[in-house]
């Protein structure tokens, strides 16, 4: 009996010893062995990628840890981060559930850099999804090609990523029936034409956008709503392409719109600066206009900095389109800033409490990227700055 004891202690030594850490923890150092051990992978265990390239179009159904003992995949050296290039997707997940991908390189895919969804059954989304400290750049670069892509995912948080020049027809991330969640502490840039930062889309509702920096030539910053057909709806349509949005405390820098609302109902922009937008401040549409679907409306946009010129403003900075509801929008303490007509004040289609037009704002060094406001500002209190509880 000792004797079948110290076999089975040194065969477990042996086995923890290839795995490459104490129990829960598995080493990958190839792109075989990263697709079995995250195949193989049980609630509790943390898949570690070592340094290196690996090959992308990953496809594996059904990860998933538990509430007490989530699945991990994350960098083995988070100083030295793992690529994973190429495929349709790098990574594509379906069926996910209380999984965990922290401090990964995902570059080069063709379609969508990262695509996490519920597989196609609506009825049991994915779920307890956390992204970490991912760098996903360099996707498409043609059409609709998404840098994350989430459809039919519950209770996510995307945190400290860095996403840049995903398709120019794309989005960096694109959530379509995504519910209960936060993209917080993201940098988001493009230099690629006609694009979105972050859209809420086909019944999206109860997500926040928070403490994100976007910059570059992204045409919407963020679009709450959008275009989906009905059959994508999850759970099924309720009358309007998504609810309860909230985007708060972020920076835009040079948006074309840094804000589309778009056959939303009831949602908040609140504490953000926004610096030098192309064209407009926001956007209020309706490009879903099925039988059912109520007018945009019941929006809230306010304790803003808005500091244009004059060159890259139209409309008085609000582009409405038809059918929607925009004299139900309240506007509230905004601040807005025109650099070379400060005498410039927006066209709002509904009156503004609280509002501040023609002061300078004075940001600290908005060209070097610092949109702090200076001592004795009279937006003090207002902008990214401003965000309770930050």
């Amino acid at each position: 009996m000792r004797l079948y004891r110290a076999m089975a202690l040194a065969w477990l030594a042996l086995a923890m010893a290839s795995c490459g850490g104490h129990a829960g923890e598995v080493t990958a150092v190839d792109g075989r062995s990263l697709r079995r051990q995250i195949a193989a992978a049980e609630p509790g265990t943390t898949v570690l990628v070592a340094p290196g390239t690996y090959e992308g179009g990953i496809y594996l159904q059904g990860v998933q840890g538990t509430a007490d003992a989530p699945i991990g995949i994350a960098a083995q050296d988070p100083e030295n981060p793992p690529v994973i290039t190429g495929g349709s997707s790098t990574l594509h997940l379906p069926d996910a559930a209380h999984l965990e991908l922290r401090d990964l390189v995902l570059t080069g895919a063709e379609h969508n850099g990262l695509n996490i969804d519920d597989g196609g059954s609506y009825d049991t989304p994915a779920h307890h999804i956390v992204l970490r400290r991912l760098t996903v750049r360099d996707v498409g670069p043609e059409g609709n090609r998404d840098g994350i892509k989430l459809s039919g995912v519950d209770d996510l948080r995307i945190e400290d990523c860095l996403i840049e020049n995903w398709g120019d027809g794309g989005s960096a991330i694109d959530m379509v029936g995504c519910h209960r969640g936060v993209v917080t502490g993201c940098t988001i840039r493009h230099d690629r034409g006609a694009s979105t930062g972050v859209q809420c889309k086909g019944g999206t509702s109860r997500m926040a956008v928070r403490g994100n920096h976007f910059e570059g030539a992204i045409a919407r910053g963020v679009n709450i709503g959008g275009s989906t057909g009905l059959q994508y709806f999850r759970p099924e349509p309720q009358g309007c392409e998504a609810r309860e949005i909230t985007i708060e405390g972020n920076v835009f820098c040079g948006c074309t719109a840094p804000v589309a609302f778009v056959g939303c109902d009831g949602s908040t922009v609140r504490f953000n600066t926004i610096w030098r937008p192309g064209k407009w401040a926001l956007r209020i549409l309706q490009e879903t206009r099925e039988p059912g679907f109520v007018p945009c409306r019941n929006a809230v946009f306010s304790d803003n900095i808005i500091v244009f010129r004059s060159d890259q403003w139209s409309e008085g900075g609000v582009n409405i389109g038809p059918h929607t509801a925009p004299e139900t929008f309240a506007f509230a303490r905004n601040v807005w800033y025109c650099e070379d007509r400060p005498e410039l004040a927006p066209r709002l289609p509904a009156e503004e409490t609280g509002g501040l037009v023609g002061e300078d704002p004075l940001l600290v060094a908005p060209e070097d990227g610092d949109f702090r406001l200076r001592e004795g500002s009279p937006a003090e209190g207002r902008g990214h700055t401003a965000l309770p509880g930050e």
